[in-house]
C-alpha cells in the first residue's frame, strides 16, 4: 500500500514521485483556502461594521442556503394513476377567496397572486406594472405601506388592500375602493419587525400620502397600535368588515414564525384567507440580521398552516391559504398547491419580471459596485431599472405598459407549468394535488414537508 505524501490533498490526484508540495512552488498560494465559518463576504461585513458602527439594512431576501421546494420532486403518474393529456383534457386553475361571508368575493383565473409593495418603495411606473400584468393575467395585485395609488387602482381588476400597523395613507374611502383587504400582521423578511422606508425616497408626494415630512427615515410600527392580540383582532376584522359594508374578503398575512398557532387564531379571529411568508419572502428595506435570521422557510411554514387548517375544518373550503416567499416558478407552485396552499405569492419574481436587475443596466450597476443579478440596495434609491426608486428620472425609464406584458407573460408561463405538473400527476385541477404526489429528496425536506424520503415510505418525526 502507498502511503499518502505529507501535505498532498485526500482525495486528490496521486503525485508522482517527484511531485513537490504547491507551496514549494508558489509561495503566494498556499494559504488562499477560504474559511467556512469566515469567508470573504463575513470578513467584509466585520470590516464594515468595525469602521461604521452601523448595522446593515438591504433589500431582497435572505441568501443563505436554506431547504426550499426544489428539495422535493412529484412522482408523477404511471400505473397506479394515469396522467391527463396535455391537448386534450382540461386542468382548472380558478381560485375563489370569501365566498362564505363576502357579497363580492375575489375570483381569480389563476392560483399566483401578487404580494404587497408600496408605492414609496416601488416608483408609480412600478406599481402601474404590476397592476397591468396581474390584471391581463387574471390575477390580484397588492397595495403595501402607504396607502393606494390612482395609478394602481386604476389598472388593477382585482386590487388588495394592506391594512398595515404603521396606518400610513389609511383611509375608509380606499378601504371600500378595494376588493379585498389584507390585515398584515407579520412579514416574511421581518417577522416581529417593522418596515422601512429611508429618506431618500420620501419625496412629496410619497410625504403627502403618508403624512410624514420629506427627506426624513421613516420606520413603521412592528404592530398595530389598537389591538395587542388575536381577540383584538377579531373585532378589527368585524369593524373592517363593516366599513366595508361585508362587501369584500379579510385576509390576515402573518410572517413564518409559528404558522399553525397563527393561522389558527387567524381563522378564529374570521379571516377568509390566511398568508404566509416565509422567509425567503423580500423587502423594500430592513436590517441584514433580520432578513437572514428571523422566520422559518416556506417549505416548512405550508405543512403547518395546512394542519392548523385541517384541525378547524375548514381547509379548502371557507377559509383559503396563500403561501408567499421565495416563489420563482411553476414547480414550486405547483408543489406549495400540493403541500395545501390555494394559491402563491410572488414579489421579488414580479420585480425581476418587469426588470429588476436588468442586464442592460450593467454599467450603471457596476459604477453602484454591484453587477446585474447581484444588485440589494433597494432602499438607496438608486436603481438603475427605476423600480425600487422614486428618482423621477430612474422611474421614467420603465414603460408600465411593456414592463406589465413581461409580468403577464411570466405570470402564464408559472400557470401552464403548474397545469403541466398536476395533469403529469393525473389532476384535473391544481388544487387537486396533494402531499402524496410529493417525494423529499434529503431528510430535512422529509421532516418539513411531511412527505416521505424519496423510495422508501418514512416520513421523519413520524411512527
Amino acid at each position: 500500500m502507498t502511503e499518502t505524501p505529507a501535505g498532498t490533498p485526500i482525495g486528490g490526484p496521486t503525485p508522482s514521485s517527484n511531485s513537490v508540495p504547491l507551496a514549494a512552488t508558489d509561495p503566494d498560494n498556499w494559504h488562499l483556502r477560504e474559511s467556512y465559518t469566515f469567508d470573504r463576504n463575513v470578513i467584509a461585513e466585520i470590516r464594515r461594521a468595525a469602521n461604521t458602527g452601523i448595522y446593515r439594512i438591504r433589500g431582497w431576501g435572505a441568501k443563505r442556503r436554506l431547504p426550499t421546494l426544489d428539495d422535493l420532486v412529484f412522482l408523477g403518474a404511471s400505473m397506479s394513476r394515469y396522467p391527463l393529456e396535455g391537448y386534450r383534457e382540461a386542468c382548472g386553475t380558478d381560485v375563489v377567496i370569501g365566498e362564505s361571508r363576502a357579497k363580492r368575493p375575489v375570483h381569480l383565473k389563476i392560483p399566483v397572486t401578487i404580494a404587497g409593495m408600496s408605492f414609496g418603495s416601488l416608483s408609480a411606473q412600478a406599481k402601474e406594472a404590476l397592476g397591468r400584468g396581474a390584471s391581463a393575467a387574471g390575477t390580484s395585485t397588492t397595495t403595501g405601506d402607504g396607502g393606494m395609488t390612482t395609478e394602481e387602482r386604476q389598472h388593477s381588476s382585482v386590487l388588495v388592500y394592506q391594512y398595515l400597523p404603521s396606518r400610513y395613507g389609511m383611509n375608509p374611502d380606499d378601504l371600500r375602493a378595494a376588493d379585498a383587504i389584507e390585515v398584515v400582521v407579520g412579514q416574511g423578511a421581518k417577522p416581529g419587525g417593522g418596515g422601512m422606508l429611508l429618506g431618500q425616497k420620501i419625496t412629496e408626494r410619497v410625504a403627502e400620502m403618508r403624512t410624514l415630512p420629506t427627506g426624513i427615515d421613516q420606520r413603521s410600527a412592528c404592530r398595530h397600535p389598537d389591538w395587542t392580540g388575536p381577540d383584538d383582532l377579531e373585532i378589527k376584522i368585524i369593524e373592517l368588515r363593516e366599513i366595508t359594508d361585508w362587501q369584500v374578503p379579510i385576509y390576515v398575512k402573518v410572517g413564518a414564525a409559528r404558522p399553525y398557532y397563527d393561522t389558527a387564531l387567524a381563522v378564529k379571529a374570521g379571516a377568509d384567507a390566511v398568508v404566509v411568508d416565509g422567509m425567503q419572502g423580500g423587502t423594500a428595506a430592513t436590517q441584514d440580521v433580520f432578513i437572514e435570521h428571523v422566520g422559518i422557510p416556506t417549505l416548512a411554514a405550508i405543512p403547518e398552516a395546512v394542519r392548523a387548517l385541517h384541525e378547524l375544518g375548514v381547509h379548502r373550503r371557507e377559509v383559503k391559504l396563500i403561501a408567499a416567499g421565495g416563489f420563482r416558478s411553476g414547480a414550486d407552485v405547483a408543489k406549495a398547491l400540493a403541500l395545501g396552499a390555494d394559491a402563491a405569492s410572488i414579489g421579488t419574481a414580479a420585480l425581476i419580471a418587469i426588470g429588476d436587475n436588468d442586464p442592460a443596466y450593467e454599467d450603471e450597476y457596476r459604477a453602484l459596485g454591484t453587477s446585474a443579478g447581484f444588485w440589494e440596495d433597494f432602499q438607496a434609491g438608486t436603481d438603475p431599472a427605476g423600480i425600487t426608486t422614486q428618482d423621477s428620472d430612474l422611474s421614467a425609464r420603465l414603460d408600465p405598459v411593456l414592463a406589465g406584458r413581461r409580468l403577464a407573460n411570466y405570470l402564464q408561463v408559472l400557470t401552464i407549468e403548474t397545469q403541466i405538473l398536476a395533469r403529469a400527476n393525473g389532476k384535473s385541477h391544481v388544487l387537486n394535488l396533494e402531499p402524496e404526489d410529493l417525494a423529499a429528496l434529503t431528510v430535512e425536506a422529509a421532516a418539513m414537508a411531511k412527505v416521505p424520503l424519496a423510495g422508501t415510505s418514512w416520513v421523519p418525526g413520524t411512527d
